[in-house]
């Protein structure tokens, strides 16, 4: 049976807009990076992308080297967009990046504009687009003139390959000089991708204030901590869990749990309770609170943690004293 869409699903999702420009993303976005490879299951897969459009999920983020391997994230989403979500097009935002190894040789990583045309072209292919609304590049390249790497994401957006450009783990001065050239070149940097959760806060170390100061817009990846903050490895390592897998591809491994990551998780669980969420929700609605951020990214295993994850939305509000509690348990 062909795939019908919830005839609701715009009225219970809030939307944020980007920055300074005209684009407004779900609060609540989903990324690709993980359950999404050549090694995962598609009806899963498929399930999941339906139930986050359902459910008001306008924006799927991924990446060329999402997998494993490396592009098949890429590929299955093709495979069911096509399937299913080719005639939405216009209602979805759907981004990829560049910027890590792809291909043996020298033209297969970092930023050159070898490499970004050619990975961009791939990406288009792979996932059955004529253009992406965004193209990252995902992260700094210590070697290439910055002038290059910006100017080939500006030919892109000017070839019609991508409606809008963003970048991914620069620093604030990175994100400073990259802005810079972006703007001398007249097309503007859209949004910035940075890791960011309760466990991981570099941030707010002067990234937040450049980008707000500046209308750029902010979705953070991993806020979970790739599943620490829940409540999945509070008693040991579920079976099945990712990190009980071994996927690779920066997947967590099991050196990130220690006795003090779990002792400040239970802590924090018995905040999120009072508050009438669960760890999930309020680790997410913790980054939520603050108005540079334009959307945050979860990954997801189950389609049932997409439901779960959206709740988020329900309680965006903490207290003085719920933030300083947050900040010493943390501390």
């Amino acid at each position: 049976m062909a795939y019908q869409p919830n005839n609701n699903r715009y009225k219970n999702m809030t939307y944020r807009r980007c920055g300074k420009s005209g684009l407004k993303l779900p609060a609540v976005s989903l990324g690709l990076w993980h359950n999404f490879g050549e090694i995962d299951s598609l009806d899963n897969a498929r399930k999941i992308l339906r139930l986050a459009f359902d459910s008001g999920i306008t924006h799927f983020d991924l990446a060329n080297n999402y997998g494993p391997p490396a592009g098949s994230a890429e590929e299955t989403f093709g495979h069911i967009f096509k399937d299913d979500f080719k005639a939405y097009r216009d209602e979805l935002i759907i981004s990829t990046k560049a910027g890590w190894g792809m291909w043996e040789g020298p033209y297969g990583d970092w930023g050159s504009k070898k490499y970004l045309v050619s990975s961009l072209d791939q990406s288009l292919k792979r996932m059955n687009l004529d253009y992406v609304d965004i193209f990252y590049h995902h992260r700094p390249d210590p070697e290439t003139p910055l002038e290059e790497t910006m100017g080939t994401l500006d030919l892109m957006v000017r070839q019609g390959k991508a409606l809008y450009i963003g970048i991914s783990s620069y620093s604030a001065s990175e994100t400073e000089a990259a802005m810079a050239v972006l703007k001398q070149l007249g097309t503007p940097c859209l949004i910035h991708q940075p890791k960011y959760s309760l466990f991981d806060r570099w941030v707010e170390g002067g990234l937040l204030d450049v980008l707000g100061n500046n209308g750029i817009g902010c979705i953070p990846f991993s806020p979970l901590a790739q599943g620490l903050l829940t409540n999945k490895y509070v008693k040991g390592i579920p079976e099945g869990s990712r990190i009980s897998r071994h996927r690779g591809n920066g997947a967590i491994e099991e050196d990130a749990i220690t006795e003090d990551k779990i002792a400040k998780v239970i802590k924090l669980n018995e905040l999120a309770h009072s508050r009438g969420q669960d760890l999930a929700q309020m680790a997410l609605s913790w980054i939520l609170k603050d108005p540079r951020i334009t959307s945050v990214l979860i990954g997801v295993s189950k389609p049932e943690q997409v439901s779960d994850s959206i709740k988020c939305l329900e309680n965006i509000s903490f207290s003085h004293e719920e933030l300083e509690k947050i900040n010493s348990i943390l501390s």
